[in-house]
């Protein structure tokens, strides 16, 4: 049983965006600080990437762990309630998630996936995305 009433749930969900997410905002800025520009939601390539840096061939996924299956602990939470609809939909996500990681490869574009657990260890961070875009971890 879901503890929300269907008017709060629904209130809930709709605060749930795709794009300018408060993590998305905060790899957007680490990244310009950086020094790297980008163009944002390619929507012209498989999964819309949510950074693209075209003269690279090389995108930025930045993924909640929860909607698309991290294997931590924020990842293996599952719905309490609902559960025959938001596991199946979960699990599309996934499939559609490698498929389209795959597409990518295939197109000659190289991608890196951020997860949302990730982004709390800033230097973790900065050494991923420079290994990502500049193949080596320190300057």
């Amino acid at each position: 049983m879901d503890p929300l009433s269907p008017e709060q749930r629904s209130y809930t969900m709709s605060r749930v965006h795709g794009k300018d997410t408060k993590t998305e905002m905060l790899v957007r800025r680490l990244l310009y600080r950086l020094g790297y520009r980008y163009r944002l939601q390619g929507r012209d390539l498989p999964g819309n990437p949510d950074i693209v840096f075209r003269s690279k061939k090389k995108v930025i996924f930045i993924h909640g762990c929860f909607w698309h299956g991290h294997d931590c602990r924020s990842g293996k939470k599952r719905p309490k309630s609902n559960e025959e609809y938001w596991l199946p939909k979960l699990a599309k996500t996934k499939a559609r998630d490698a498929q389209n990681q795959e597409k990518l490869l295939e197109l000659g574009w190289n991608f890196l996936i951020l997860w949302e657990c990730q982004l709390k260890n800033k230097d973790a961070l900065i050494e991923k995305i420079r290994f990502f875009m500049e193949g080596k971890a320190d300057d």
